[in-house]
């Protein structure tokens, strides 16, 4: 059972690191709410042939549940994204992917206070350790900006979207029993239909830019690869394993997106970027093998 979590998880999390990239190669040729809109818009057609059926057999379940699935969808989908694809115009896509480092931090903490799922000092020092990697990624590698409130733009919202899909994981603890086709289409009209004003005001503001070749590419791309695809295997990962271990796997996203960003991006890797990867990996390690251990023993 672990071992399929596992897998799962480090698939989910090579899309994602992917997803970075995209978001970066997207800038000019396709604007973030324009996007974030035809991301879910070709998800949810995408999804129909495959969780209408269930979808209708599930309903009386979805109908009672409608304002939780509506929150997830909007806060861990279409909330994320938008400020994801935003932050990507202001900040680079190795910053964006080191960032998202944070989110297991921010569930472990969410997860004690609201279901007082407990940690052990090990865990602690983990966190403390994560933070730090985030703040040098946050600062570009110098701290006194912080207290100079001298944050990037791109940087300072990314911590926002960590929030966002912080309380997105946490939140699928409650979510209802229905299957996981009816689960991705409820929360993906959800994400569509969230996503409908940002598109609009987008519009009515005079900022879309139509998309090009380019711009079709990373949308279909973020559609199937980092919509359909990663979420199901994240959704089924929590399932496997719960919120907290799973959410430690997002430790790989930085990797990922950091490696894919040098290859394919071309942005330079800084060494106060490696710095905060040494931090934010060594952060949660501890706290990954500690979370494991504790799992192991309240198995026995």
């Amino acid at each position: 059972m672990h071992r399929a979590a596992y897998l799962f998880l480090l698939f989910t999390t090579l899309l994602w690191g992917g997803n970075s990239v995209a978001g970066k190669l997207a800038v000019g040729h396709i604007s973030p709410m324009t996007l974030v809109f035809l991301r879910w818009l070709l998800a949810v057609l995408i999804l129909l042939p495959i969780g209408w059926a269930t979808l209708r057999q599930d309903w009386s379940v979805v109908r009672r549940h409608w304002l939780l699935l509506g929150g997830l969808g909007a806060c861990g989908f279409a909330f994320f994204n938008t400020i994801f694809y935003t932050a990507l115009n202001y900040t680079t896509a190795i910053n964006v992917s080191i960032e998202q480092a944070a989110i297991p931090i921010v569930i472990i903490i969410a997860n004690f206070v609201f279901f007082r799922l407990r940690v052990n000092g090990v865990q602690i020092i983990g966190v403390v350790l994560t933070i730090a990697g985030v703040a040098v990624t946050a600062s570009h590698g110098d701290p006194r900006q912080l207290l100079r409130l001298d944050l990037n733009f791109g940087d300072a919202i990314m911590l926002v979207a960590v929030l966002c899909y912080s309380f997105y994981s946490v939140g699928l603890r409650l979510k209802p029993v229905i299957r996981w086709q009816s689960l991705m289409l409820a929360l993906s009209v959800a994400a569509l239909i969230t996503s409908l004003p940002f598109f609009l005001w987008e519009i009515a503001a005079g900022k879309v830019i139509v998309p090009d070749a380019r711009g079709w590419a990373v949308a279909f791309y973020t559609a199937i690869g980092a919509s359909v695809i990663s979420q199901i295997f994240y959704i089924r990962g929590n399932e496997l394993i719960g919120a907290n271990r799973a959410g430690l796997f997002i430790n790989l996203v930085p990797i990922f997106g950091t490696l894919l960003s040098v290859l394919i991006v071309g942005e330079t890797f800084q060494l106060y970027q490696a710095m905060a990867l040494a931090l934010v990996l060594g952060g949660i390690g501890l706290a990954e093998y500690s979370g494991r251990k504790t799992a192991i023993s309240a198995a026995e």
